[in-house]
């Protein structure tokens, strides 16, 4: 249930979106610099250019493409029949420019619409390839074509030159030297929900996160889809292999339930918690087999990086009528959705620095837990009678070998219940937790610890199998 705390966090997310969303960014470009200089109000990026024609894996940085004004005019009128100024979208992403005059019938090869969306305009790109192109509502191209030897003047005022691919990262050091990656794609221009919902989520999930002490280390980064994924590995190859979790995050703003697409690994760890939270009633959504499609989970999952990513997501991409056209706006994003998606990616990463792998100290029949005060300890505790049932599965569960995360699926009992227990165990030191998986309980004599004499055990003295 959100609360008045969400409510704000959501109108806070939602007014950032509303800024940034006249933005033009592109693969490169002032558009991205500037979201990039906004975002720094938040919380602190370090900005990385890489120089036009780097080698990065098997690609190459682009030029760099920047663009100042284009449009359709009536030659007769000079009237402008389709303006850049009206919206940013009407241009060809990475068009190549031109000042021409054409007929329309020469104009409607370089027209790009949707029929089956008729008043919308779409998203379309030219990366990697020259071409020059308006994209225009159906009933637009419709009219500028109904007479074909009709003449236009055409202008897209690009230009392309060597300068850099930018992106933005922002490390949150942790106890351990494991690593978390969180990534959002910064190159499309005004789409609300794809990419700049992703682009807020993340931001603010930056700055929630410096509070908190942190296990893991967490790398959070913006970058250009594709490219930007291929740039940042080509960079941090020694990093990868400290990864142990992470998050694509897109398509976050609209009022969907959740979808989460697996890892190529399909049961990492962060896949398991997915899983586990879509499964509460708390959250709505649900789970999805990985392929090699979509957004950037493609390249961190590619077979020689392999890292246990998934992405979060809400209406799947290319599967909801806004999605790459101009109804993809202020309207399909709303502040609640937003909220709530931070708070779903918090909570994932409340299990990841919460699962431990519990060893009982007490492995021989079950402990006397009267003796250690841990009653009374339950009803101190809200929810007294599932955290009773949730240290009882832990006690049988604790062989080191399991993690809670486990132990909380096979209970069917929600992993905040049985971690608030095994902090509790460990307290009264029936179980150690461990950040990684032990060897098997000991051979221990399981005396109390509060017996004296020379028979006086220690909670967790082990005798040998021959003595």
């Amino acid at each position: 249930m959100a609360s008045s705390r969400d409510e704000n966090t959501g109108e806070e997310m939602h007014r950032w979106v509303r800024r940034l969303f006249p933005l033009h960014r592109s693969l490169t470009g002032d558009g991205v610099r500037q979201t990039f200089s906004a975002l720094q109000e938040i919380v602190p990026w370090e900005i990385h250019e890489v120089p036009s024609g780097t080698e990065v894996l098997d690609w190459q940085v682009p030029q760099e493409w920047e663009i100042a004004d284009a449009y359709i005019a009536d030659v007769e009128t000079g009237r402008r029949l389709v303006d850049y100024a009206d919206s940013n979208l009407h241009v060809l992403n990475y068009s190549q420019p031109i000042d021409a005059v054409l007929t329309g019938q020469a104009l409607a090869g370089h027209l790009f619409s949707n029929p089956d969306q008729p008043d919308w305009i779409p998203y379309r790109t030219s990366y990697f390839r020259e071409q020059w192109g308006f994209c225009v509502s159906e009933h637009q191209k419709q009219r500028l074509i109904a007479e074909p030897q009709r003449r236009f003047r055409v202008v897209i005022d690009s230009r392309f030159f060597p300068g850099s691919l930018s992106y933005a990262e922002t490390v949150l050091p942790g106890r351990t030297q494991d690593s978390v990656l969180l990534y959002a794609h910064t190159c499309h221009p005004s789409l609300a929900n794809d990419n700049l919902s992703g682009i807020i989520v993340a931001t603010f999930l930056a700055k929630m996160l410096r509070t908190r002490s942190l296990r893991y280390e967490y790398r959070i980064v913006l970058a250009p889809a594709t490219i930007g994924a291929i740039t940042w590995l080509s960079r941090n190859q020694e990093v990868c292999s400290r990864i142990k979790a992470g998050l694509v995050l897109t398509l976050l703003g609209d009022p969907q339930p959740f979808t989460y697409k697996r890892s190529q690994q399909e049961s990492a760890l962060v896949d398991r918690v997915a899983e586990h939270l879509l499964g509460q009633p708390e959250w709505e959504g649900g789970t999805r087999r990985f392929t090699p499609t979509g957004y950037d989970e493609r390249q961190f999952c590619s077979p020689g990086f392999d890292l246990p990513l998934g992405c979060l997501m809400r209406s799947p991409h290319a599967e909801f009528p806004e999605y790459h056209t101009s109804a993809d706006n202020l309207d399909l994003v709303q502040p609640a959705p937003l909220a709530e998606s931070l708070r779903m990616v918090l909570a994932m990463i409340d299990v990841l620095e919460g699962n431990r792998f519990p060893r009982s100290l007490y492995p021989y029949g079950e402990p006397q837990l009267g003796r250690y005060g841990i009653y009374r300890a339950y009803g101190e505790a809200d929810d007294r009678g599932r955290l009773q049932e949730a240290a009882m599965w832990i006690l049988n569960q604790a062989t080191g070998g399991r993690d809670l995360l486990a132990i909380a699926e096979r209970a069917s009992l929600p992993f905040s219940v049985i971690a608030r227990a095994a902090e509790l165990l460990a307290q009264h030191q029936l179980i150690t937790l461990h950040d990684e998986a032990v060897a098997g309980p000991p051979l221990c004599s399981a005396r109390p610890p509060h017996r004296t004499g020379p028979s006086a055990g220690r909670a967790g003295d082990c005798v040998g199998r021959g003595d």
